[in-house]
């Protein structure tokens, strides 16, 4: 409504100022006819006259005659006399003395127009600047937001799971409170500190930390806020920004995204953006100049560090650079329990468990896991969020939204079973791998099923053993595939784990020296100009015969691995057999049932499972009375 009511206004404003400017500019002045007085008479006299105008003052008469027609003329004299002649012709006289019209009113009347066409280009100009957050004529003013002491919430306790980063900021926060503490032995105030990480690791969040236990002003501002479309626009806001830190120092001043304006100068075909660049050498400049800045510590965030220029990194600029990375265990329940605070949460909850099963999330997932939880709970009419919800709020990131409403086949149905079950039987036999965690066939986001291995400890890096029975874990849902439909009656469904694996293999031979053939080289051909494209500029660094032994190798391990995976299929064929025609059953099976499964054991029905026929538990019209017969039908129905 405000946007119409704007427009609107802005229309009218453009309309009265068309008119005014035509009627004075346009008018009707050149049909107005001027009179010699004696002919003004004599019209007079002969009752041509309608009416009259007239000026005490000046003795200036304007008229109009009764055929429509108006006229100017220049009295002589004007007295009783005259007027009762004029009168007794039939004329209506009105006589204007000098306090009926101020002079001060026409001069107003006479710069409307000038008036109206000032306030619309400032009206443009306004609206060119964003909504007119400033003046007019305020394009090189920072649009840094400044944040009282007692306006930042937050503190350090609201942060978990960067144990080291929040130690090399705590120092901050020291020398904030406390100045001469580092002074009297000579220490100075680091200029800036440069927080690197992946999204979502809580940057942002632990900049509000220090600017909340300090007490200090907080200045925010993200790096594309300084960019403008006119040149010389963004060193101005630079300038203004640091003029108004150093009113408000101590202070802290928080760049989000900084790669924004940061970026290495120079890089690119043809040189950078000039806008841009200047931009970046005021930040330079301000930071550590001829001046200097004392009192202001630069907090910057981005998670490109590579692209940053060299200048801007060296000490003097930014002084320290603090690793935000992705939280351990331990940094993931401690993070769960902060955002557990927000929620009712019941008492059989517990962090270290959704912890371990949340390998590689980041503060922002966990944040994300828990209000899924409380969603889910909400929607249940629950009361608090219990285990329960939080494992479904997991289930549903890590694997998908559930599609239950998609329509499967018995044939896609026992396809999947057997593809999802050939996964998990290889994943469970093969040493030095994660846990098989979870098997479903219930479609999950852009998958008909899904396998889930969760690691025991994260992993900082990979053993070759590891990555090989990666691949034959990938390929066990083709062979278990092949093993029951025949080569001919394979589908599409293992494209992705091909590809993965295929990837999976050329990076061993190619980047992480783990081929003993080709050695410990980096064969990699990847390695494009990031600003000129790299699909143009890839470099051809290695020699035909190379590319052919590094297919050649590729194409051996992918070999060995699959024919491993194979092998310990074809050995286990029952229990490929009994995992399917559970999940064909059960639709989603864990840990503890696959075990029992491949015990040699009848899997137990999940918890709250229902059978929908009421009776023996089967659901299907595929007979699961022996794990023969699930072959023989999944053979008939995968042939053609």
């Amino acid at each position: 409504m405000n946007d119409m009511f704007r427009n609107v206004l802005l229309w009218l404003v453009i309309g009265v100022v068309l008119i005014s400017v035509f009627n004075n500019f346009s008018g009707t002045r050149g049909s107005v006819q001027a009179l010699e007085y004696s002919q003004f008479m004599q019209d007079v006299k002969n009752g041509k006259v309608d009416e009259v105008n007239i000026r005490v003052d000046t003795l200036e008469a304007e008229g109009t005659y009764k055929s429509g027609q108006k006229f100017t003329t220049q009295l002589i004299r004007y007295t009783e006399k005259l007027e009762a002649e004029m009168t007794d012709s039939g004329v209506r006289v009105n006589a204007i003395s000098p306090e009926k019209q101020s002079w001060l009113f026409a001069i107003f009347i006479n710069l409307l127009p000038v008036l109206l066409l000032i306030g619309v280009w400032i009206f443009f100009m306004r609206q060119m600047q964003g909504g007119g957050k400033g003046g007019a004529l305020s394009f090189g003013k920072s649009k840094a937001r400044l944040l009282g002491e007692d306006q930042v919430k937050t503190t350090l306790a609201d942060v978990a799971g960067c144990e080291e980063a929040k130690e090399e900021v705590g120092e901050l926060v020291e020398f904030l409170k406390d100045p001469s503490k580092f002074q009297k032995l000579g220490g100075k105030i680091p200029r800036g500190v440069l927080m690197v990480g992946p999204p979502g690791t809580g940057k942002t969040l632990l900049a509000r930390a220090i600017a909340g236990e300090a007490k200090v002003p907080f200045f925010t501002i993200s790096g594309s806020d300084f960019v403008e479309m006119f040149v010389g626009v963004g060193a101005s806001r630079v300038r203004d920004m640091f003029e108004q830190a150093k009113k408000h120092a101590p202070c802290i001043v928080f760049i989000d995204e900084i790669d924004a304006v940061g970026r290495h100068r120079g890089a690119g075909l043809g040189g950078g953006h000039d806008e841009r660049e200047q931009t970046l050498n005021q930040l330079l400049v301000e930071m550590d100049g001829f001046e200097g800045s004392e009192g202001v510590i630069i907090i910057a965030a981005t998670n490109r560090p590579d692209v940053l220029d060299p200048a801007l990194l060296r000490p003097g600029r930014f002084d320290r650079q603090v690793v935000v990375g992705l939280p351990d265990v331990r940094g993931r329940e401690q993070i769960l329990k902060v955002h557990l605070r927000k929620v009712p949460s019941a008492d059989d909850v517990e962090p270290m468990v959704i912890a371990r099963g949340t390998p590689g999330f980041s503060g922002a997932d966990l944040a994300n896991l828990v209000n899924e939880a409380a969603l889910l709970a909400a929607r249940a009419n629950a009361r608090t969020v219990t285990m329960d919800f939080l494992e479904k709020a997991k289930d549903k990131i890590m694997m998908g939204t559930e599609r239950r409403s998609m329509v499967m086949t018995e044939e896609e149905k026992t396809n999947t079973a057997y593809h999802e079950a050939g996964h998990a039987i290889v994943g469970y036999l093969l040493p030095k791998t994660d846990p098989v965690y979870k098997v479903t066939i219930i479609p999950r986001g852009r998958a008909l099923g899904v396998t889930v291995q969760l690691p025991e400890q994260d992993r900082l890096s990979y053993s070759k053993d590891y990555l090989e029975n990666r691949i034959a874990i990938l390929f066990g849902g083709r062979i278990a595939e092949e093993l029951i439909h025949g080569f001919d009656g394979v589908t599409t469904g293992a494209s992705n784990d091909i590809q993965r694996a295929t990837e999976l293999a050329r990076n061993m031979v190619t980047n992480w020296g783990l081929s003993e053939r080709m050695g410990p080289l980096s064969y990699s051909q990847d390695e494009g100009e990031v600003f000129l494209g790299r699909s143009i500029t890839q470099h051809k660094n290695i020699s035909n015969q190379t590319a052919a032994a590094i297919d050649e190798e590729v194409r051996s391990i992918i070999d060995r691995n699959y024919q491993v995976a194979e092998k310990l299929l074809k050995d286990n064929l029952d229990k490929l057999h009994a995992m399917a025609k559970a999940l064909i059953k059960y639709e989603t099976i864990d840990a503890k049932q696959i075990k029992q499964i491949m015990d040699g054991k009848d899997p137990e029905p999940p918890v709250g499972w229902k059978d929908p026929k009421g009776g023996s538990g089967v659901q299907s019209d595929v007979n699961v009375g022996s794990s023969h017969d699930i072959a023989d039908d999944a053979a008939a129905a995968g042939s053609h």
